[in-house]
This record gives C-alpha cells, sequence and structure tokens, in this order.
C-alpha cells in the first residue's frame, strides 16, 4: 500500500468528537466575541471542513491578532528545527474557544490584593510568593518484619 501523507494524515482520533457532541457546533459557538489581544485554545472541530487548521495547531493556545466577519487571526508559537518562530494563522471561529489560562493568574492576583488589604489593617506582614510544598511527614511502615525474596535453586531434572 502507498505511504499517505495527506493534510489530514494522522488525525482520526484527534479531530473525533466526544460522545453526543457530534455534529454542526451550536450558534452559540459563533457569536462569541473575540477582542484583540485575547488567549484562545485551537480545537479543529471536523464537522466544519473550511479553513480547518493543520493539525500541528490542534490544542495550541495562541493570541488574537486579527478579526474578521468570519475567521480569527491567532498567534501561534511553533518549534521549527531550533528555534520557535511566531506564527500567524486565520481560523475559523468553530476551531477556536476562549482560553482559561489567565484565570488562575487573575484569580491568584485577586486573592493577593484580599491578603494585602488584610495585612494593611493588621499590620502584619505577609508574604505573597508561592513557594513549594513542605516535604510529607516521617511515618513507619508497619508489617511483620523483614522477609528475604531469593530465586530457587535449579534442580536439574533426569
Amino acid at each position: 500500500m502507498p505511504h499517505c501523507n495527506g493534510y489530514r494524515h494522522g488525525t482520526r482520533y484527534m479531530f473525533r468528537q466526544g460522545f453526543r457532541q457530534a455534529g454542526v457546533p451550536a450558534p452559540a459557538r459563533t457569536l462569541v466575541p473575540y477582542r484583540l489581544g485575547d488567549h484562545v485554545d485551537i480545537k479543529a472541530n471536523a464537522a466544519v471542513h473550511k479553513s480547518l487548521p493543520h493539525k500541528f495547531y490542534h490544542g495550541k493556545t495562541g493570541v488574537v491578532w486579527n478579526v474578521s466577519p468570519r475567521a480569527i487571526g491567532v498567534e501561534v508559537n511553533k518549534r521549527v528545527g531550533g528555534r520557535i518562530m511566531k506564527k500567524r494563522i486565520h481560523v475559523r471561529v468553530e476551531h477556536i474557544k476562549l482560553s482559561n489560562l489567565k484565570a488562575e493568574i487573575k484569580a491568584r492576583a485577586r486573592r493577593n490584593d484580599e491578603l494585602k488589604a488584610e495585612a494593611k489593617k493588621t499590620g502584619v506582614k505577609v508574604e505573597l510568593k508561592r513557594m513549594p510544598g513542605a516535604p510529607r511527614e516521617a511515618t513507619y511502615v508497619k508489617g511483620t518484619g523483614i522477609i528475604d525474596v531469593a530465586p530457587l535453586p535449579h534442580m536439574p531434572t533426569y
């Protein structure tokens, strides 16, 4: 059989939709407002063939640099050889969604602001840096004792 290297080669499971998620996407998917600078996740929807991004970009996160009536311009980092290039691609809105990339950062900033305000009231210095977790507490393993495990001696059969 010939070796096939088409545009959608190797995407049998990559572009598969979830259980009861198949078919044309809902209109709400296309009505999301995208603004310049938004972080978006590229997730190709195989039900929409137009402007389907290349399989390399599936699962990547990029920044919106252009908004047109039907497509969104997304700037994505792509590793080529030993360097990282910024690639600008246009993708239809059916193949992207807003990313939750900044949600954790915003929540932590909000929590830090609350801690600062509370520390200002009480006059106590508060540490806002993220620190690695402490090692686990020491424990004793309960058991019957030490068991020697060794292979059985070879017994020749005549």
